[in-house]
């Protein structure tokens, strides 16, 4: 039986006090999809804290990844995203992403980076109700749901929504 997401490769973005399950939970998920799943961070094999305590060691440093070889990314939230949603290489991956249609998903806080990356304009979202005002004043449309998907984009509000989170995310690169 071939696995649903054989063959595509998804980039997920780590950062010190990233939320732990909002990155375990889809990178687990999308591996046993059977995707192949590359974390990247502000330096390769760097080994960074949970906002819980886990560690996620580093695939690649975000300033080598080319967005071009992955079919989606995903954006954890926790307050790693406040601090790399001011390097301009990630805010570049992200409007590579969006450019190019391919899945560009967040959950919770991770929303912060698509928003300084410009790319929520007119986009149904919704997101941790800590950055609702952030996400409505950069364009997107607030939604209060378990998971919003519009085109390409997927977002979540928190950890209890990650079941819907991933199916959507599952969903959209299957299709």
């Amino acid at each position: 039986m071939t696995a649903p997401l054989e063959n595509k490769r998804i980039l997920i973005i780590v950062g010190d006090i990233y939320e732990d399950l909002e990155l375990w939970y889809p990178k687990l998920r999308l591996i046993e999809a059977g995707a192949e799943v590359v974390v990247a961070g502000p330096e390769a094999d760097a080994v960074y804290a949970g906002k819980n305590g886990y560690p996620c060691k580093s695939d690649a440093a975000l300033s080598e990844v080319d967005p071009s070889t992955f079919d989606g990314l995903v954006v954890p939230g926790g307050f790693m995203p406040d601090k790399l949603r001011r390097d301009p290489g990630v805010l570049d991956i992200v409007r590579h992403f969006h450019q190019a249609e391919k899945l560009v998903a967040a959950i919770c806080h991770g929303g912060w980076i698509p928003i300084s990356a410009g790319v929520y304009q007119g986009i149904r979202v919704t997101g941790s109700p800590g950055i609702k005002d952030d996400l409505v004043n950069a364009g997107a449309v607030w939604e209060d749901a378990a998971v919003v998907v519009d085109g390409h984009h997927v977002t979540s509000r928190k950890p209890d929504d990650l079941p819907e989170f991933c199916k959507a995310i599952v969903r959209q690169l299957d299709s």
